[in-house]
């Protein structure tokens, strides 16, 4: 009987985690195309700044004053070594990401973003040489064909946003590969990364944000309607920001993985239903079954890297992550974090 009770707690809490995961990643993809969209505030990179302060402001909050999550103590000099040459691309990664959706839909950009797990395994494959089951790379083929017929097939293309989204991918598959080797030694959760990365980050754009968008920031707010009720909702988007990191953080220790893999690929249904719900962007039917087709492909590569890490000791299987140079190999999997803003 006890049991039983442990067990629907269990179930109870992995479906609470998934719904507020869900809640905030899909609230903060529609404000920022609110942002872009209706409020005609076209300055993504003030719109990631702002996300950055509101991070790093949030993760001081949790760590430092109210202590929700303890503080992994990093050296001063990794600090500088480690974690600025992540927060580097970690900020790339997030300003090419709002970039693209001032362009294009959200129906697009999610669909294109399912296609980093085939940028992490090729990059790994070209560059570091690493070796993948041949069940793995058969996974990646309906994940890029997908992509291919829903770029071809999208009715609101825009090149300018549909490469930001692809280098957004890139950029994705970077820091994931970067994590494996800079940061070894550290076990980072999603609210220690934020903590850490996100002042770098706001040192990293502050600047050009200021440099390339100060002006039209100013024309815009002194040209607006209402500036101010428009200013609150920006800034409730950085509010947003680092509260899907701390439903990241909640998630992964309330679901398994193969949970966590099948509720992130039907978030991004959710999040492409409910775009087009509120800003009507056009979608036709073959860009519908490519959207489809994708979600199906990520869903595949995550069932068969979970089968292939369950395989007993001495079955051959991609080969562990080496420690000197010559053999580097990064870990694929770090998709738990990637959905960081």
């Amino acid at each position: 009987m006890e049991d039983g009770r442990l067990w629907q707690w269990g179930v109870f809490r992995s479906i609470l985690a998934i719904l507020q995961w869900w809640g905030f990643n899909v609230t903060v993809i529609i404000i920022n195309k609110w942002i872009f969209q209706k409020l005609d505030f076209k300055f993504p990179l003030s719109v990631s700044c702002v996300h950055f302060i509101f991070s790093s402001i949030g993760a001081y909050l949790v760590i430092k004053v109210l202590k929700l999550k303890p503080l992994i103590v990093v050296d001063p000099e990794d600090r500088w070594k480690r974690i600025f040459p992540m927060s580097f691309v970690f900020c790339i990664n997030i300003v090419l990401g709002n970039v693209s959706l001032r362009y294009i839909p959200v129906s697009f950009m999610q669909t294109i973003k399912s296609f980093t797990p085939a940028t992490t395994v090729v990059l790994q494959w070209l560059v570091w040489r690493k070796y993948f089951d041949w069940r793995i790379w058969a996974s990646l083929v309906p994940i890029v064909g997908g992509i291919l017929l829903t770029s071809v097939t999208e009715l609101s293309f825009n090149m300018l946003g549909f490469c930001a989204a692809l280098f957004g991918c890139l950029a994705t598959s970077t820091k994931t590969i970067l994590a494996e080797s800079l940061l070894h030694g550290y076990k980072f959760d999603s609210i220690n990364t934020v903590y850490y990365m996100a002042p770098f980050a706001t040192m990293i754009l502050g600047v050009p944000a200021l440099l390339l968008e100060g002006n039209g920031v100013i024309d815009w707010f002194q040209t607006h309607p209402s500036p101010w009720a428009a200013l609150i909702i920006i800034l409730s988007s950085g509010v947003l920001a680092f509260c899907l990191n701390f439903s990241i953080f909640y998630v992964i220790h309330s679901t398994t993985a193969v949970t966590f893999n099948v509720a992130g690929n039907l978030k991004v249904a959710v999040a492409v239903l409910i775009s087009w719900l509120i800003f009507r962007n056009p979608i036709s039917g073959l860009n519908a079954v490519g959207c489809g087709i994708t979600l199906v492909g990520c869903t595949f590569y995550g069932y068969v890297r979970h089968m292939l890490s369950q395989q007993p000791p001495g079955t051959p299987r991609t080969p562990r992550t080496p420690r000197n140079r010559m053999e580097l190999l990064p870990l694929v999997n770090n998709d738990k974090l990637d959905d960081k803003v």
